[in-house]
């Protein structure tokens, strides 16, 4: 079962606020609520919760450019609220990193359902023993595993394949994935994630010659398979 770990709780309503903290507490968990945006980002860099409740509509700052923000260096599980029931909404929230979604009026205990499982769900892929499992992302250390050995991967390669790793079946354009390396390399265009895929696969390889992680997608870009 899952239990004490710390939960961001991102809602300006104080009202859901407090009910989804009561009920994030009573599941053994330690929610900790932010009543608007500013501090979010810089507190997930200095103490990383288990996962983010995120409200889409808030002060400050809106949940797409907090959760945006956090993709840039963290995996963290985000479960995105929101008023809005447009199907075109909810996919622009998944684009931009949410790993889930739910829409007001919710129930507080699918709520802490869904978290639950996105928690087990990250946990189960990321640890802190590189033989645990066949891969491990070490987001603190910026590095990844691959059949218990450290792959030698550029901070390039890295931002991109562990954004891909956190979204297995995910498919991610060449666009989204330049965004994820920075600005410097926006100016070498789609060649540069195509270089870039190219080394991935080549050092997964030298440790995994059976392995085809990485799939291109005709049109549309790259998709991580657990395989």
């Amino acid at each position: 079962m899952i239990k004490n770990r710390t939960v961001f709780i991102v809602e300006d309503d104080q009202k859901i606020a407090a009910i989804l903290s009561d009920y994030f507490t009573s599941a053994g968990h330690q929610p900790q609520i932010f009543p608007d945006g500013r501090s979010v980002v810089s507190s997930v860099r200095s103490c990383p919760p288990s996962a983010i409740i995120l409200d889409l509509m808030l002060p400050a700052s809106d949940g797409m450019t907090i959760c945006r923000e956090l993709r840039k260096f963290s995996a963290v599980p985000i479960l995105m609220l929101t008023a809005r029931t447009d199907e075109v909404d909810k996919l622009k929230g998944l684009t931009d990193g949410a790993d889930d979604y739910v829409t007001k009026p919710f129930s507080a205990r699918e709520v802490v359902t869904r978290a639950n499982a996105l928690i087990r769900r990250y946990e189960g892929r990321v640890t802190t023993d590189p033989s645990a499992s066949k891969y491990l992302v070490d987001d603190a250390g910026k590095r990844i595993a691959w059949r218990g050995a450290w792959l030698k991967l550029s901070a390039s390669e890295y931002n991109i394949l562990s954004t891909m790793m956190q979204h297995t079946g995910r498919v991610f354009s060449r666009d989204q994935l330049l965004d994820k390396i920075g600005e410097q390399s926006l100016e070498s265009g789609d060649r540069a994630i195509d270089s870039h895929i190219k080394n991935i696969r080549r050092k997964i390889e030298l440790v995994d010659p059976e392995s085809s992680c990485i799939a291109s997608v005709y049109g549309a870009g790259y998709r991580f398979d657990a395989d």
